[in-house]
C-alpha cells in the first residue's frame, strides 16, 4: 500500500494507519489493505495468503508478569514479524496479542514455511515461556472473497490451538483432518512427560492426538474437536480430573465422550470418586501398553456406535419435522409435547430410560402422518368417516416406520403406537384397556390432547389454559385418560402461567 493510501485513510477516518505500540498497521487499515491487495492479485492472476497469529495463553502471561511486560512482549513479537516479512507483506496488529499478515503472491504451503520461521524465532526469544499459534488460508485454494479468507484462516488458527498450541496449520490440513475417519483422542495431564508417554504408546493405532495441560483447555478442546476418547489425569492443579470429568458428563455436547481416568492414587478411593464423576474406565500409572490399547480401542468402538445411533435419531427427528411442516396448525407441536411429557415424567418419578423414551416418543409420535394427505391434515372442518379412518392409521404407520429401529427406540415405539389409546378401550389402533397402556403412553396421550386444545385448529380457535385443563378433567372423569396425569399437568401449567386451576385427581380410573 502506498503512502498516499495511508494518508488518505488517516484523513478520511481520523485514525492512524499504524499501531502506536508495535508500528504495525492497525486493524482498520488492514481491512482496506486486504481489499486492495486482493483486487490487485486477482487482476494479475496471483495467489494471496493470509496468516493469523495469536499468542498462546497471553491473558495468563499478563496476569503473571503484569501488563507492562505483556506490552513489551507484543512489541518484540511484532519486531520478529517485521524482520521476517518481505517488502510485499503487510503485517497488522488486530488486538491484544493477535496479528495478521497478508502475503500477496504467496501460496499457503509457502506461507506455512515462512510462519514456521516466525514461530521458531518466538520460541527462541522467549525460551518457551511465550508461544504462538498460526492459522493460514489462501486464495484461490481455500476462498474466493476476503470474508471467506479471514474465516478460513480463523478456522485454521482455532484448530492449531485445539491441536495443542504452538502450531502452524493451513486450512487445507484442517479440512482433511475434520473430514477424516481417524479417531480423535484427547490426552489431559499437567505433566508434559506423562502426555508424551501416552502419545508414544498410542502411536501404533494412528489416532489424531490432541493435548491439554489443564482442565479448562481440555473442556474447550472436547467441545470444539469432536473428540472420541479422553485420557484424563486426576491430580492436576486448579481443576482436577474429577471436576473435568463431571463437567464433560454434565454437558450435552460432550457427555457421550468416553473418559478413562489415569491415576497413581489408591485404586479403590480413586475409582469410587471417578465413578461418581461419570468416568467410564480407569488405568493406573504407568499404564500397561497392551491394557491401554485394548481399553482405548473398546471405548472408541463404543463411542462410534453411539454416534451412529445419534445419527439415526437425527434423521428420524428431521423426518418428524418434515411431517409436522405438512400441517400448518401444528408448528412446534412435537417439541412442546416432548418437553411437557418429560416434565410430567419427572414429577411421576420415572426412570432415566423412561424419560428418554418420552423425549423420543414426543418427537416421533406423529411421524405416521407422513402417509396422510395434506388436504386432510389441513381440512377446515370436521373429517368425514372415511377421512377419519385414514387419519387413525397414522399410529400404526408411525410404528411400522420406526419398527426396524426397535433396539434404538425401545419404549418410544410403544408411545408412537399407543398415544391415542383410551383407558376404557375406545382408543386406537388396538383398543387397549387400563393397565395395558403404559404410563409413558398415558402421559403422551394427555399432553398431546392438551397441546392440541391450546392451539388454533382449522375448525376452532385455541382454548385458554383453564378451558383446556377442565376439558381434560371431563375426559378423565369419563374414564378416557389418566386423571392423576391430568392433575399433575394442571400443577405444571399453574406454575408456568400463574393461574390456579384445580383438577380432581380422584377422577383417575
Amino acid at each position: 500500500m502506498s503512502n498516499t493510501s495511508r494518508a488518505l485513510y488517516e484523513q478520511e477516518t481520523g485514525s492512524p494507519s499504524h499501531d502506536g505500540l508495535t508500528g504495525l498497521f492497525t486493524h482498520g487499515f488492514f481491512q482496506l489493505a486486504m481489499a486492495s491487495e486482493l483486487a490487485r492479485c486477482e487482476q494479475q492472476s496471483l495467489p494471496l495468503a493470509l496468516a493469523l497469529l495469536d499468542i498462546d495463553h497471553f491473558s495468563s502471561y499478563n496476569q503473571q508478569h503484569g501488563y507492562l511486560k505483556g506490552d513489551l512482549a507484543i512489541k518484540e513479537i511484532a519486531g520478529i514479524l517485521q524482520n521476517h516479512c518481505t517488502d510485499s507483506c503487510l503485517a497488522a496488529r488486530f488486538q491484544g496479542g493477535q496479528f495478521a499478515v497478508i502475503l500477496p503472491g504467496s501460496t499457503p504451503a509457502a506461507t506455512v514455511e515462512a510462519m514456521e520461521s516466525v514461530r521458531h524465532s518466538v520460541n527462541a526469544l522467549f525460551k518457551g515461556e511465550l508461544m504462538i499459534s498460526i492459522g493460514i488460508a489462501g486464495i484461490p485454494e481455500d476462498a474466493v472473497s476476503s470474508e471467506d479468507l479471514v474465516q478460513r484462516a480463523q478456522n485454521a488458527l482455532a484448530q492449531a490451538k485445539i491441536d495443542g498450541l504452538n502450531k502452524v496449520l493451513s486450512y487445507q490440513y484442517c479440512d482433511r483432518l475434520q473430514n477424516g475417519s481417524r479417531a480423535k483422542v484427547l490426552l489431559v495431564d499437567d505433566e508434559i512427560s506423562n502426555v508424551k508417554l501416552l502419545d508414544a504408546l498410542l502411536r501404533p493405532l494412528d489416532y489424531v492426538i490432541f493435548k491439554a495441560y489443564n482442565g479448562n483447555d481440555a473442556l474447550q478442546i472436547a467441545k470444539d474437536a469432536s473428540i472420541d476418547l479422553v485420557l484424563l489425569d486426576i491430580m492436576m492443579p486448579g481443576m482436577n480430573g474429577y471436576e473435568v470429568c463431571r463437567k464433560l458428563k454434565n454437558n450435552d455436547a460432550t457427555r457421550m465422550i468416553p473418559v478413562i481416568m489415569v491415576t497413581a492414587l489408591d485404586e479403590t478411593d480413586a475409582k469410587i470418586k471417578g465413578i461418581e464423576a461419570g468416568a467410564d474406565d480407569f488405568l493406573t500409572k504407568p499404564p500397561n501398553k497392551l491394557e491401554l490399547l485394548a481399553r482405548t480401542k473398546s471405548l472408541i468402538k463404543f463411542k462410534r456406535m453411539n454416534d451412529n445411533l445419534t445419527s439415526v435419531e437425527s434423521i428420524l427427528t428431521s423426518l418428524a419435522n418434515v411431517v409436522e411442516a405438512k400441517d400448518a396448525y401444528t408448528q412446534g407441536h412435537v417439541q412442546r409435547v416432548a418437553k411437557l411429557a418429560i416434565d410430567l415424567g419427572k414429577k411421576l418419578g420415572l426412570s432415566g430410560q423412561e424419560l428418554a423414551a418420552l423425549r423420543l416418543g414426543g418427537i416421533l409420535h406423529d411421524i405416521g402422518k407422513i402417509a396422510i394427505p395434506i388436504d386432510i391434515l389441513n381440512k377446515p372442518g370436521p373429517l368425514t368417516p372415511d377421512e377419519w379412518q385414514l387419519m387413525m392409521t397414522h399410529a400404526n404407520v408411525g410404528y411400522n416406520v420406526c419398527l426396524p429401529l426397535k433396539k434404538t427406540l425401545g419404549m418410544a415405539l410403544d408411545i408412537i403406537k399407543c398415544h391415542h389409546e383410551k383407558l376404557d378401550g375406545s382408543g386406537y389402533p388396538d383398543g387397549l384397556v387400563g393397565d395395558e397402556i403404559s404410563i409413558a403412553a398415558r402421559i403422551m396421550s394427555v399432553v398431546d390432547i392438551y397441546d392440541a386444545l391450546i392451539s388454533d385448529r382449522p375448525y376452532r380457535k385455541a382454548m385458554s389454559h383453564r378451558e383446556a385443563l377442565k376439558t381434560l378433567e371431563l375426559k378423565a372423569g369419563r374414564g378416557l385418560i389418566d386423571g392423576k396425569v391430568v392433575a399433575l399437568l394442571a400443577e405444571l401449567v399453574n406454575q408456568q402461567t400463574g393461574e390456579n386451576v384445580h383438577i380432581d385427581a380422584g377422577v383417575a380410573p
